[in-house]
């Protein structure tokens, strides 16, 4: 059969591809279908044809797979934060766990390491410490709302469509997020239409506000409310900032970052703060972390005490050890390791979050963690010991083939590897395989409904 753009197709989904689409076939060609999941049969548009593989979107669900479940929020399957909320939760478990044991067997060539059942989110509604909404000039409507009289198209504070830059939708309330912070998004978003201030244009570049970044204090259910305009402008800002602050006993920061840059981004060349502190405290386990507006910090904190007790296992130290984390961020692992350990030297790079690192180290008082600022390629050889463990927490592009060859001249006893992203772990498993058996993964899911999933990889020296 040939496959064209265009074209409707019926469609047995066979099972859930990298990135949360079913996958079909069509005389042995993948077809990646959008909001399908295995055992649905569809009627599907192909919307993109390449030499290996199609795409295509649902354009009437035929028969329901018994895995489909329907899902609370009315944005589900237009908005970019969820794309697997129709699945139930122990099937989306299954899906991450299987999806890491692939990847390992196909990318890194690894099928003799025990990939254990994903650890579930103790919350999969209302988990998120941190939510972005963006502002636009031109709403994008849900089909419910197309011929509707009296919607006002020209706002949107929310999310965004998947896979676009332009559309937003104007997103009344996020279920990922605490229900206080659906309130607050909604006193934002009314005080920005009524402030006489233009919205900013996603693709003209002009306009006041830009985004509404709220955070949130699992430890202790304090709110910051970051709000992200393209100028200064303390007569517009101030009222907004007193009147949230005096009215929430939760709201304990109120500040605003100031961008001129085109890019989607909600960070600010310059941060004022308008009412109570600039900076949040959360906590994970025992140990509390000062957090600003633009600060790295888990997303869901009670996950990353899953994720964090699961590096403690791995790493198993004895309280001699020399403990080299590498890419350390903001110091959260390495000042949840310092009490097992007799040193932590933490690698980081960007040099606000080795100021947060030490920060956050002299508030727990803790003495034996220090930071080295730099640039991995660099600072890897200059470290003039040999640790018995080290951690890698690396981005979603995982290591540098550069900084794979210093690990494994430095060769430690024990690796403990950490990662958002299978696929590169996979590939630098297999790098690191000539020196180290992989001995098992651990997948930690901290994003319910989300295709993302963390893993951590236990290694040790041949």
């Amino acid at each position: 059969m040939q496959v064209k753009k265009g074209q409707l197709v019926e469609l047995d989904i066979l099972d859930i591809a990298f990135g949360g689409r079913g996958l079909a076939r069509i005389d042995g060609m993948a077809v990646f279908v959008d909001q399908a999941i295995a055992g649905d049969r569809v009627l599907a548009r192909i919307v993109r044809k390449k030499k290996q593989y199609a795409e295509a979107r649902v354009e009437t669900l035929l028969s329901p797979s018994a895995d489909r479940i329907t899902p609370p929020c009315p944005y589900s399957g237009f908005c970019g934060g969820c794309k697997l909320q129709f699945l139930g939760y122990d099937r989306q478990l299954e899906f991450k766990r299987r999806h890491v044991a692939e990847c390992l067997a196909h990318i890194g060539l690894v099928s003799d390491a025990v990939v254990h059942p994903a650890l579930g989110s103790e919350r999969i509604f209302e988990y998120r410490n941190k939510m972005e909404f963006s502002c636009s000039d031109r709403r994008w409507r849900l089909p419910c709302e197309m011929g509707q009289e009296g919607l006002d198209i020209n706002f949107a504070l929310g999310l965004h469509v998947p896979g676009t830059f332009d559309r937003v939708l104007d997103t009344q309330a996020c279920l990922l997020q605490p229900e206080f912070g659906n309130r607050l998004l909604s006193e934002v978003r009314e005080y920005m239409k009524s402030s006489g201030a233009p919205v900013y244009g996603l693709r003209s570049h002009a306009g006041f506000w830009r985004f509404l970044m709220l955070r949130h204090s699992v430890a202790r259910d304090q709110w910051m409310v970051n709000i992200v305009t393209s100028a200064p402008d303390s007569a517009m800002l101030q009222p907004l900032a007193d009147r949230l602050f005096s009215s929430h006993d939760q709201v304990v920061s109120v500040v605003n970052n100031v961008t001129a840059s085109k890019a989607a981004v909600a960070f600010g060349e310059s941060e004022h703060c308008l009412a109570g502190s600039p900076t949040i405290v959360d906590a994970i386990g025992p140990y509390e972390f000062e957090i600003s507006a633009n600060s790295f910090f888990q997303t869901n904190t009670r996950g990353a005490g899953r994720l964090y007790e699961t590096i403690r296992q791995y790493a198993d130290l004895r309280g001699t050890e020399t403990v080299l984390d590498l890419y350390c961020g903001t110091g959260s692992i390495a000042i949840c390791l310092s009490d097992r350990a007799a040193r932590v030297i933490g690698i980081e790079m960007s040099p606000s979050a080795v100021a947060d690192a030490v920060r956050n180290c002299e508030r727990n008082r803790i003495s034996n963690c220090t930071f080295v600022l730099g640039d991995m390629k660099d600072c890897l050889p200059r470290i003039d010991e040999r640790p018995e463990v080290m951690i890698i927490d690396p981005p979603r592009v995982g290591m540098h083939k550069d900084v794979v060859r210093q690990v494994l001249a430095m060769g430690p006893e024990k690796i403990v590897y950490v990662s958002c992203n299978p696929a590169t772990l996979a590939r630098d498993l297999a790098e690191l395989r000539e020196q180290y058996k992989i001995l098992e993964v651990q997948p930690v899911d901290m994003f319910p409904h989300t295709f993302h999933i963390e893993a951590v990889a236990r290694l040790e020296k041949i």
